[in-house]
């Protein structure tokens, strides 16, 4: 395999990983766990199958004695693609922080609600926390 044909392959894994990297950020905004779980299989396979190319792509860059125009050109597309996933793996992670947090205030919104449907009041007419039902005693 050729250094150009060998970058040409890591190009269409790159085309690839920036798909699934779209599709995440769709299945992160629907909250579909069920399918994010599925591609976040798919995109650890195709990581790997990356990484492997990139040590052909190294292997056979250190070997070469010239780097064509072409082979240069080639290079830079896959640069700006990985940049590109790079940029879009940042914003599916913002997304996912975002939603723990709005998860997180969902739960503290739960929380108080349940706090107010339990006030009651003492004899004083002090606000209470405390459940509808009255405490039993022994």
């Amino acid at each position: 395999m050729s250094l150009s044909e060998a970058i040409k392959a890591q190009i269409t894994l790159l085309i690839r990983l920036k798909g699934l990297l779209d599709t995440e950020l769709k299945l992160i905004s629907a909250r579909d766990a069920e399918a994010l779980l599925k591609l976040v299989e798919e995109k650890l396979q195709v990581l790997e199958l990356v990484q492997e190319q990139d040590v052909n792509v190294a292997e056979l860059y250190n070997a070469e004695t010239v780097i064509s125009e072409n082979t240069e050109a080639l290079l830079n597309q896959a640069k700006q693609l990985l940049e590109d996933c790079k940029f879009s793996t940042n914003v599916n992670a913002k997304a996912v922080e975002q939603g723990q947090l709005r998860l997180e205030h969902l739960r503290k919104l739960l929380i108080e609600v349940r706090n107010k449907e339990s006030l009651t009041y003492d004899k004083t007419g002090r606000a209470q926390g405390g459940s509808k039902m009255g405490t039993i005693k022994a």
